[in-house]
């Protein structure tokens, strides 16, 4: 059977990650968009990887059931990268906590019931998750815990108690690292292990819609006045991702890696606070 690396989110870092991990195994990249999907794999394609495009809904049990059926009558899954996710000036708030919080929750769960022994996940969450004021531990183990179905009905995830898309997304992001902390033990009754990058602001076309969105200043001095001085790039991503997914960081698992050149430090002790 072929080794399977799985991807959701056809964008930047996913491929930035699938074109560190991909060699000599077929990568199945899915997205909400076929299209975006299939400009993916084409430009791996080229660069001599085998790769397939998949349309998958995150959101949706039956969707995400699907594209693990086509995944597993390929091969064993080895690697799971999951990328996708919608940002606080593209989605309205009911999508952002469908699409980033129950879907990732949703792919964590049922990947873990797939994935094979000495298999490895990353999902990517952000920055943002950390920038959020603490939750209390009643509220953490809930988002971690809470069954994928119920996530949703969550008295602290109601309209009322989410401020704007903003804090829905920090919301989805703060569950994401929790959820991976949860899931790594299930994953690890599998011999598997499932870890988070939380992101600051990286280059990509999401990034760029954040610049040019209501937000956009927030986000240049952001960069600016972190220590690292600047955004990040995919490629530095995919750098981390592959070493957590290796041999060399068999150790690690059920962990969140914040890399955001400083910007949450000086958010909290630096020129960003206040």
């Amino acid at each position: 059977m072929k080794d399977i690396v799985l991807l959701t989110g056809a964008g930047q870092i996913g491929l930035a990650i699938v074109r560190r991990i991909g060699s000599g195994k077929r990568i199945i990249v899915s997205d909400y968009s076929l299209e975006h999907a299939e400009n993916l794999v084409k430009t791996l394609t080229e660069a001599g990887f085998d790769s397939v495009p998949f349309q998958a809904d995150i959101s949706s049990r039956d969707s995400v059931r699907a594209l693990l059926d086509f995944a597993c009558s390929e091969g064993r899954i080895v690697r799971f990268v999951n990328a996708a996710g919608v940002s606080p000036s593209q989605a309205p708030i009911e999508r952002i906590l469908k699409v980033d919080l129950y879907g990732t929750a949703l792919l964590l769960d049922e990947v873990g019931k797939v994935i094979a022994e000495g298999g490895t996940g990353i999902t990517i969450s952000s920055q943002s998750g950390h920038r959020m004021p603490a939750l209390t531990p009643e509220q953490d183990e809930l988002l971690a815990m809470t069954p994928v179905e119920e996530l949703l009905g969550l008295e602290m995830l109601q309209p009322e108690n989410i401020r704007d898309t903003l804090h829905a997304y920090q919301m989805a992001k703060r569950c994401n690292v929790k959820r991976v902390m949860a899931e790594s033990v299930k994953w690890g009754m599998r011999g598997a292990r499932i870890n988070s990058i939380s992101p600051g602001i990286i280059v990509t076309p999401l990034a760029i819609d954040e610049f040019n969105g209501p937000r956009g200043d927030f986000y240049k001095n952001m960069f600016a006045k972190c220590p690292a001085g600047r955004p990040g790039t995919a490629d530095e991503v995919g750098g981390l991702a592959e070493f957590v997914m290796s041999e060399r960081g068999a150790f690690i698992t059920g962990s969140d890696f914040l890399m955001d050149g400083g910007a949450t430090a000086s958010y909290f002790y630096g020129p960003l606070k206040g």
